[in-house]
């Protein structure tokens, strides 16, 4: 595809179908979008946020050609709640999305929790403004509630009129040889426990066959049955959570179950190529969802090999190439983002945040929220700005739904902020005074930036404990907690002014800073004030919600019989 083909017709064309859609005003000014998220990529990885080594002209060019934002920020430091974030413009509590333990994500594609179908999304807003909307990619926001094919959670309920790709996301055990990645301890404690049942049971049968002792049958057989419950219980979800979790979707259909990673990224590129040539013509969003950077690392034929730091840079390279390989006209407003930090736990096959403390999973630490922002749309945004402001996912939400004419819920609160005045000059101050960065569903921080001050205060209530003694991550449970044993509270909070602190090093005194107890008041109203807009919703990530379910799970095939593999000529399919 050539650059400059691909954009809306300024012609009879796009008028006739969005008079077909039920519009009756002339949108030819409206752009058309192409919003690209990438999975863990730390803020750090990309040359034109600082990075010297891995090479990302495409992304660098989209800067120099369009608007940077240095302090753009995920509403959560993971992906489940972070996507509902920016599909909602509101935080994830409101949506339910948050989680008091341990399990903060969506762990299992046949869970019932995800987002809930009364949420509104841009996507929604935008096909009732003659607007064709597509998600090519990772969506991770759930599936079914109540049956294998209710999708009450899927891309196609919320406003998306094709979907293609991963409906869960791309983990270790999609990648044989990766290891496992889904509640490790409780898989080895259902095997262990198994196992010594198995152990037990036959002990006894030997020694009731010797005649060492009278042994009852009944015992033998309860704890041979025990032994199967507890294998079944670990083998069927997990040991075939390849099958289960691992999956490609067009709109409704499982078309490859598991996934051949080896050939992901061809394809959705392909699928996003597409998905912009069928509907040139008229006005369209495109949302491409990468599976990149989010471990187990797989990289295409032709980028092994070419970073200086091994596998990750390699897959920071693709993307980079898949920016530069969609070709956009200039009536096509571009944004590139990431859902949240790097995963520092996972060494050199995560990403690097840079100067930011922390990253994924580590609450309102700057390294996990901290995220690039970049808009790109020529004519209309001044190119080469750079905008220092507090801005958020969220944002994308309302300022989207503006420029495609549409208007914002007035049934909801909405936590995002027109991003047009900032882009375009009009105003040089956010609108966001003050923002709340959450762990699970507890508030962690919050951010203040006073209207008569160029100060940005950020203001800890509790960190994550880090373990071992010593190390900046989690890495004795792979990913920080946000409760009990594993944070500490902090009596008085802790303040950082990160304008002159960004890398959050040296906590506020009364001594190095006079307003700290004007800070610390003026936040704790503004969290009282925040917490009077918040309503009971039912929770998406509790236990019950986020196991496995058999009967939710998608499958090509007869079920538990799942099986198949994408042949070529499925990947030009339509909507």
């Amino acid at each position: 595809m050539q650059a400059g083909t691909v954009g809306v017709a300024n012609g009879s064309g796009a008028w006739r179908k969005m008079r077909g859609r039920g519009e009756s005003a002339d949108h030819d000014s409206r752009p058309n979008f192409v919003l690209m998220m990438v999975d863990d990529l730390g803020i750090g990885d990309i040359g034109c946020y600082g990075n010297d080594t891995i090479s990302t002209p495409n992304v660098d060019r989209l800067a120099a050609d369009g608007v940077k934002l240095s302090q753009h920020l995920a509403a959560a430091p993971l992906c489940t709640p972070s996507r509902t974030a920016f599909m909602t413009g509101r935080y994830a509590l409101r949506a339910g999305e948050t989680s008091s333990s341990r399990v903060q994500v969506i762990l299992f594609l046949a869970g019932s929790g995800g987002l809930p179908p009364n949420e509104t999304t841009f996507a929604k807003l935008l096909q009732k403004q003659g607007y064709t909307t597509g998600i090519v990619g990772k969506w991770h926001l759930g599936v079914n509630c109540e049956s294998r094919n209710d999708h009450c959670h899927h891309p196609n309920n919320h406003g998306f009129d094709f979907f293609y790709g991963l409906p869960f996301t791309n983990f270790n055990d999609c990648k044989p040889g990766a290891g496992k990645g889904v509640l490790v301890d409780v898989q080895e404690t259902l095997w262990q426990m198994s196992a010594l049942l198995a152990l037990a049971s036959l002990t006894l049968l030997a020694v009731r066959a010797s005649a060492l002792l009278r042994v009852s049958w009944s015992l033998a057989a309860f704890l041979a049955v025990l032994s199967l419950l507890g294998f079944t219980a670990w083998f069927v979800p997990f040991e075939l959570l390849r099958t289960w979790n691992c999956i490609i979707m067009r709109n409704g259909e499982v078309v490859e179950q598991p996934v051949k990673l080896e050939t992901l990224s061809a394809r959705l590129m392909s699928e996003a190529e597409r998905f912009v040539e069928r509907h040139k013509d008229g006005p369209f969003l495109l949302f491409l969802s990468l599976a990149h950077v989010h471990t187990p690392l797989f990289v295409s034929e032709g980028f092994t090999g070419k970073s200086k730091h091994g596998l990750y840079g390699d897959n920071v390279e693709e993307v980079d190439w898949m920016v530069g390989k969609l070709g956009l006209s200039e009536k096509t407003l571009m944004y590139f983002t990431s859902d949240h930090g790097g995963h520092i736990e996972e060494g050199p096959k995560g990403g690097w945040n840079g100067i930011y403390r922390g990253g994924k999973a580590m609450g309102g630490w700057e390294g996990g929220i901290r995220v690039p922002g970049i808009f790109r749309w020529p004519g209309r945004l001044n190119p080469g700005r750079e905008v220092a402001e507090p801005t958020s996912l969220m944002d994308v939400f309302p300022t989207v739904v503006k420029l495609a004419g549409g208007t914002l819920p007035e049934d909801r609160i909405l936590d995002g902020r027109d991003l047009m005045p900032l882009l375009e000059g009009r105003t040089n101050r956010s609108q966001h005074e003050f923002m709340f960065h959450y762990c699970g569903m507890y508030l962690n921080a919050v951010r203040w930036h006073p209207p008569d001050s160029d100060s940005i205060f950020k203001v800890h209530f509790f960190t994550p404990n880090f373990s071992p003694a010593g190390a900046v991550g989690c890495y004795d449970t792979s990913i920080c907690m946000c409760h009990g044993e594993f944070v500490t509270y902090h009596s008085p909070p802790l303040v950082f002014e990160l304008s002159g602190d960004p890398s959050e090093s040296r906590p506020l005194s009364p001594d190095t800073e006079p307003r700290l107890a004007e800070v610390l008041e003026r936040v704790e109203r503004a969290v009282t004030e925040h917490r009077r807009t918040l309503t009971p919703v039912e929770r998406q990530l509790t236990w019950a919600k986020v196991l496995w379910k058999p009967w939710l799970q998608p499958c090509c095939g007869t079920f538990p019989f799942c099986s198949c593999e994408e042949s070529n000529h499925t990947s030009a399919g339509a909507e």
